[in-house]
Parts: C-alpha cells; sequence; structure tokens
C-alpha cells in the first residue's frame, strides 16, 4: 500500500501507554495530557475522501469510546470534553457496552446515525458491501463512523499489543475507493499511531461481532 501523507498541527507528543483493560470496548490509552492535532490533507492520493477532524488521544485506559465520540462530533464542528461525553455514553472502567449507546449519543447531537451490527465473524458479504455503502456515504456528507472492533493476536491494526486481545472503538475519517482503503483516527495511540490506513477488508474483519454508527 502506497504512503498517504497526513500532518497535525501540534508537536508530535510522546506519551506513555497504560496496560490495556480487557473489558467490554477498552483499550491500552494514552495516559495523561491529550492532544487536539486537527487532520488536514498535504498530498491527497487519487480516489480518498479525507475529512478534517480533531484528534485526541483518550485520557483514560476506557474512554475510547467517549474519545471516538468526540472526534467524529468535532468533523461537524461539535466540541465536548472526553468527560462529558463518557458521562453521556454512559462509560464505567469496564468501558462503554455497546455501540447503540455511541448511537444515541451521536443523534443527541446531529440526528444521523444508525447502529448496524455485524455478529457474524466472519461476515457476510451482504455485510460487507453495507460497511463499505455506509463508509462511503458517511463521508461523502461529512459524517466520520465510529466503529467497535476486536483485534485479537494476528488481526490487529498498527501498533497494538501483539499478545493479547484489544476491545476498542476508533473513528473511521476518510477512504479511498480506488484501492478500497480507510483512514482510521485511533484515540488509543498504540505504538504512535493515531491516523492510519487499513485495507477494508481487514476493518470488516475488525469489527464482528460488535458494529459501528452510522
Amino acid at each position: 500500500m502506497r504512503q498517504r501523507k497526513l500532518v497535525a498541527s501540534a508537536a508530535a507528543l510522546t506519551v506513555m501507554l497504560a496496560a490495556p483493560l480487557l473489558g467490554p470496548a477498552t483499550a491500552a490509552a494514552a495516559t495523561g495530557n491529550s492532544v487536539t492535532p486537527v487532520v488536514h490533507e498535504q498530498e491527497r492520493a487519487a480516489g480518498e475522501v479525507v475529512l478534517n477532524v480533531d484528534y485526541q488521544v483518550q485520557e483514560t485506559g476506557y474512554w475510547c469510546g467517549p474519545a471516538a465520540v468526540r472526534i467524529a462530533l468535532s468533523a461537524r464542528g461539535i466540541y465536548r470534553s472526553q468527560a462529558d461525553l463518557a458521562a453521556e455514553l454512559g462509560t464505567h472502567t469496564g468501558g462503554t457496552d455497546w455501540i447503540g449507546q455511541v448511537t444515541r449519543v451521536l443523534n443527541s447531537y446531529v440526528g444521523w446515525y444508525e447502529t448496524k451490527e455485524m455478529p457474524n465473524d466472519p461476515p457476510t458479504q451482504a455485510q460487507k458491501d453495507l460497511l463499505w455503502r455506509d463508509i462511503v456515504l458517511n463521508i461523502n456528507n461529512n459524517y466520520p463512523i465510529v466503529a467497535n472492533i476486536v483485534a485479537p493476536p494476528g488481526n490487529q491494526p498498527p501498533g497494538y499489543p501483539p499478545d493479547q486481545t484489544i476491545y476498542h472503538y476508533f473513528t473511521v475519517i476518510g477512504y479511498n475507493d480506488i484501492d478500497r482503503t480507510v483512514l482510521i483516527a485511533d484515540p488509543a495511540s498504540f505504538g504512535g499511531y493515531q491516523f492510519y490506513w487499513l485495507t477494508f477488508d481487514h476493518l470488516a474483519s475488525l469489527i464482528p461481532p460488535k458494529g459501528y454508527s452510522a
């Protein structure tokens, strides 16, 4: 996969990663101060559609849901603290239990989202077709997607702890319809990977048996 250039308006920040919390919908996260770079393109490859978002590292090991929602809302010019969103989501020390809670909170601000379940692992072709359709429709209309994922050893995004299964939320903020890839804003910042491209098939393999808001 060819490299794309993404730039953050804030300087690079070195963060220490806490030990992962393996309860529902949680992941290890950067602790301490969050950062808020705004993603913008330097060079956009053919076929790419990328949204501008205000990024933050999740502020606790179990606030990936609130942080992912915050990133999504920022594309609409809505800025809430992770603490406020955690309260609205009902997030606890085990995480945010269900993608439907994310959909409810997103809709309290923008009224666009539906909960899409992907219970089959691997997903059916119909589920994958719907996911791609949702990605294109949402990004084209300036609505990021929030996905609840399960990343076991051997099937993980870059930087994830390779010996652990990570239950997590992240935000889909772009796609390329030529090479079928998607751009992720990941609040965990595992290994310093805050923004990265995944193949669409890789994303589709990470969501089951959870779901996404689109």
